[in-house]
C-alpha cells in the first residue's frame, strides 16, 4: 500500500522532496553513463585496473619497488578506487550548473542538488568497484585485520570532503571558465602528492608531518588500515576530519553566496 507522502508528492517535506530529487538524479546520470556504454559498469573498474597494473609493473617490474607495501596490488587499489572517487567528483564538479543550465534555472531544488548527486553517483561507482579490491586481497594472500571496521568512516569523511569541495568548484567555474583547467592541473599534482602509490613512511622524515595535512592522507590510511594497520596515523585521520569538515563549511557559505549571481550568470 503505498503512504500518502508516496501518492501526494508535494506534502513531502522539504528534507524528503530534496532526497527524492537527489536520487532520482543520481540514478538518472548512472543510467545515462551506463546505457550508452558496451562495456557498462567495468568501465569503472577498468580505469583504476588499468591504472594499478601500470604502477604495478613499473614499481615491481622495473624498478624493483622500493614503495608501499606487500601485496603491492591490494596497496595501491586501496588508494587508486577512492582516489577515482574524489577526482571524478571535483572534476565533474567544474561543470555542474553549466551542463545541465536550462534545468537549474527552471526547477525549484536548492541547487546544492547539481553538486550533490555528482558525490553521490561517483560514490555509488565506488561502491561498487570495492569487490575488485576484496577479489585481489584475497587472491594474493593480503591479511584482514579488524581495522576494517574503520572503512565506513572513511567513506564518510572522503564524502563530505568531496561534497565541500564540490560546493566551491561548481559555482566559482562558472564566473571564471579558466578555473575549469586550474582544477584538473591541481587534481593531477594532488595524485603525486597524495599517498597512492607510495605510503607515508616512504617519503623523507621531514615531508612526513607534512603529509598529514593533505585531507587524503588520514582518509587512504583509514582504507589502507583493513590491510595494512601500519598505514593508520590518528593524528592524520583527525586532520583529515577536521579539514572535510572544514572545506564543507567553506563550501556551503560560498555556495550561498554566490547562488544568486550563478543563475543570473548560466
Amino acid at each position: 500500500m503505498t503512504s500518502y507522502a508516496e501518492a501526494h508528492p508535494y506534502a513531502r517535506t522539504p528534507w524528503s522532496r530534496y532526497r527524492h530529487a537527489l536520487w532520482l538524479l543520481t540514478t538518472r546520470d548512472l543510467k545515462v553513463r551506463y546505457s550508452t556504454s558496451a562495456l557498462g559498469y567495468l568501465w569503472s573498474i577498468l580505469d583504476p585496473l588499468v591504472m594499478a597494473a601500470i604502477y604495478w609493473f613499473v614499481f615491481t617490474v622495473v624498478f624493483q619497488r622500493l614503495v608501499g607495501t606487500e601485496p603491492y596490488i591490494v596497496f595501491l587499489l586501496a588508494a587508486l578506487l577512492p582516489w577515482m572517487w574524489f577526482t571524478g567528483s571535483v572534476s565533474d564538479s567544474t561543470r555542474a550548473f553549466l551542463k545541465d543550465a536550462k534545468l537549474v534555472r527552471s526547477t525549484k531544488l536548492p541547487r546544492t542538488v547539481w553538486v550533490t548527486r555528482i558525490a553521490l553517483s561517483k560514490g555509488i561507482e565506488f561502491l561498487l568497484a570495492i569487490p575488485v579490491l576484496a577479489f585481489f586481497a584475497i587472491a594474493f594472500g593480503a591479511e584482514a585485520h579488524w581495522e576494517l571496521l574503520l572503512f565506513p568512516l572513511a567513506i564518510l569523511l572522503q564524502a563530505t570532503l568531496v561534497v565541500g569541495l564540490g560546493l566551491i568548484v561548481a559555482p566559482l567555474v562558472v564566473f571564471f571558465r579558466d578555473f575549469e583547467r586550474a582544477v584538473k592541473l591541481v587534481l593531477r599534482f594532488l595524485f603525486y602528492a597524495s599517498p597512492i602509490v607510495y605510503g607515508t613512511s616512504n617519503l623523507p622524515e621531514s615531508l612526513q608531518p607534512w603529509a598529514a595535512f593533505n585531507p587524503l592522507t588520514g582518509i587512504f590510511g583509514l582504507y589502507r588500515a583493513g590491510f595494512f594497520p601500519s598505514e593508520l596515523d590518528w593524528f592524520a585521520v583527525a586532520v583529515s576530519a577536521a579539514m572535510s569538515l572544514g572545506f564543507l563549511a567553506i563550501g556551503i557559505w560560498v555556495f550561498r553566496r554566490t547562488e544568486r549571481a550563478v543563475l543570473k550568470e548560466i
